[in-house]
């Protein structure tokens, strides 16, 4: 019964919300396939919707399509001479970094190289090319200007900056009569210092080179501040194959520069304006302890706390989001205690939104346990979660229980929160926060508590163990007719949230409960993926929520 994501029956419904703030009357009306709603009492709201893998296609962004500069300029195309990516027929240091930062970079990358470069060599650059999405050129040392001119006419290039990045070895053959739009740079792969340019740039390592481009591009305009970035690299890749992280000024003015701990990491912050992080992909461990002052449990890694100590000496780097602001999010007990802040939401609705019903639990042979689940409004089956909800090992090992008596033993680890299991006809609604927008898309999900219990028979009504990042037991049957979202009581819940947690992007899964129809929301995450929603539509949103939360931490009006 356990099945994914890509299972037949599978579909996702996005929607997208877009937090406005003046109110208006009461109107329906659908136009070029978004409805907007507005409500007496409530903010105006925007939806848009697509089916994915159903009615409708989730389009890619085009990075063919280059994002405007802010103030013109900056640098256009990337130049990489073999002799600063080989050393004999192995790569250089850094070199496959440097490649990977600049395939999503949304500036044109290619390689030079000449035409009596030995047979591996070339093979190599063609594999690269081929690898990194990287343009070719072959020139002749003797026809080097030509070289220039292929370049500049196969990029349309129209005063922009193009960047010839060569070795120290092979400075020679750099262009005697250079575009005043062409800057060398020059990297000193021996490392014995030495250079003979005069005009252009010298860099120590490859990896020096995405921050170069940053300052280059900086200097465009007044309005440009640079983001430095930080995560684990396949959830790196992940945002930067949508976009989301372009060595080119956005649209509102955002470079994105890859922070590395291959270089002095508080040179690199003194040069960044914003700083965003997935801190808890750097969790070394947690510990417990009665003190009211949560963030000093979460033990980061030795480059974490590197990180956090250095930002901590530059009062004026805006931050997203605080590391003392990450730990609720990590405490799945500490999110239920502010879910229950929700019963003073004040809304319109019929309905009500809250959290889960719960019990933490550090012991489940306690006695009294059974009576400690009647008195929490807890049922079986019910499901159990570890208490500390991502960032270490087996954060995300959970199981179903049918029988109190399977309790006793159960691999959950402890300390653990005992959660109500809603019967929601098999719907979750994820709710994704970017700043004062919010969005939502509709999954298929476990099934109803019956349909549970029938199938559990088979094996003896065991507890159903599960990881909920690779597995899940999902109602693989075609989705039945969903249940209605109800738009004030979620969009009243992310302000909540946003709020509390003062955070700036973050995310939340809604089910809603049948026959009550309460809106019980039971995971709370900080900055996620949002894959579900399309690139053009929240990777704008995405660098909004950035801009506005600089804006906000300098003191500007937005």
């Amino acid at each position: 019964m356990v099945l994914n994501d890509q299972m037949r029956g599978y579909q996702t419904v996005l929607r997208s919300v877009y937090l406005q703030k003046k109110e208006k009357k009461t109107r329906k009306h659908r136009k070029n396939g978004y409805m907007r709603l507005s409500r007496n009492g409530m903010e105006s709201k925007q939806i848009w919707r697509w089916a994915i893998g159903g009615v409708g296609r989730k389009k890619k962004l085009d990075h063919s399509q280059k994002t405007p500069m802010g103030g013109g300029g900056g640098v256009r195309g990337i130049l990489l001479d073999s002799s600063a990516i080989l050393s004999s027929d192995t790569l250089h240091t850094g070199a496959d970094y440097l490649l990977r930062k600049l395939r999503y970079s949304n500036i044109p990358t290619g390689l030079l190289y000449a035409v009596d470069l030995t047979e591996a060599k070339v093979s190599l650059l063609e594999k690269l090319a081929h690898e990194y999405s990287l343009e070719r050129f072959v020139y002749n040392p003797s026809c080097m200007d030509d070289t220039v001119n292929a370049v500049s006419l196969a990029w349309k290039n129209n005063g922009a900056t193009i960047l010839h990045v060569v070795s120290n070895d092979n400075e020679g053959l750099v262009p005697k009569s250079l575009n005043s739009d062409w800057i060398n740079v020059v990297v000193n792969v021996d490392g014995d210092g030495t250079s003979k340019n005069l005009s252009g740039i010298v860099i120590e390592k490859l990896e020096e080179l995405p921050l170069t481009i940053c300052e280059l591009n900086r200097k465009c305009s007044e309005d440009n501040v640079v983001v430095g970035y930080i995560m684990k690299p396949s959830r790196e890749e992940d945002f930067a194959k949508r976009g989301a992280f372009p060595l080119n000024p956005t649209e509102n003015g955002l470079i994105f520069l890859p922070l590395t701990f291959d270089l002095p990491m508080l040179y690199q912050l003194k040069k960044v304006d914003i700083v965003i992080h997935k801190a808890t992909d750097e969790i070394s461990s947690i510990e417990r302890s009665n003190s009211c002052d949560h963030s000093g449990n979460i033990i980061y890694t030795t480059r974490m706390l590197e990180l956090q100590r250095y930002i901590g000496e530059l009062p004026d780097c805006c931050v997203i989001d605080p590391f003392d602001n990450i730990f609720p999010v990590v405490d799945r007990l500490k999110v239920q205690e502010i879910l229950l802040g929700l019963a003073n939401l004040k809304t319109e609705s019929r309905h009500k939104i809250r959290g889960a019903y719960f019990l933490q639990v550090d012991n489940f042979e306690d006695v009294q346990f059974e009576q400690r689940l009647h008195e929490a409004k807890l049922s079986l089956p019910s499901i159990v979660k570890p208490q500390v909800a991502c960032g270490v090992a087996e954060a995300h090992s959970m199981a179903i229980v049918f029988k109190a008596v399977d309790f006793l033993g159960l691999s959950v680890p402890l300390p653990a929160v005992v959660q109500e299991y809603v019967d929601h006809s098999s719907t979750l609604f994820k709710m994704y926060v970017l700043g004062e927008k919010v969005f939502y898309a509709v999954k298929n999900s476990t099934p109803n508590a019956d349909i549970l219990k029938n199938s559990s028979e088979k094996n003896g009504s065991k507890p159903l163990l599960f990881d909920s990042l690779k597995s899940l037991p999902i109602d693989g049957s075609k989705m039945k007719e969903q249940p209605d979202l109800d738009i004030e009581l979620v969009t009243g819940a992310a302000t909540y949230l946003r709020r509390v947690l003062d955070l700036t992007i973050f995310g939340f899964d809604v089910v809603i409960q049948e026959g009550t129809r309460d809106h019980v929301i039971v995971d709370v995450n900080y900055l996620p993926s949002f894959k579900e929603v399309p690139n053009e539509i929240v990777i704008p949103a995405f660098w909004d929520a950035i801009r506005m939360k600089y804006r906000l931490r300098k003191g500007v009006r937005v």
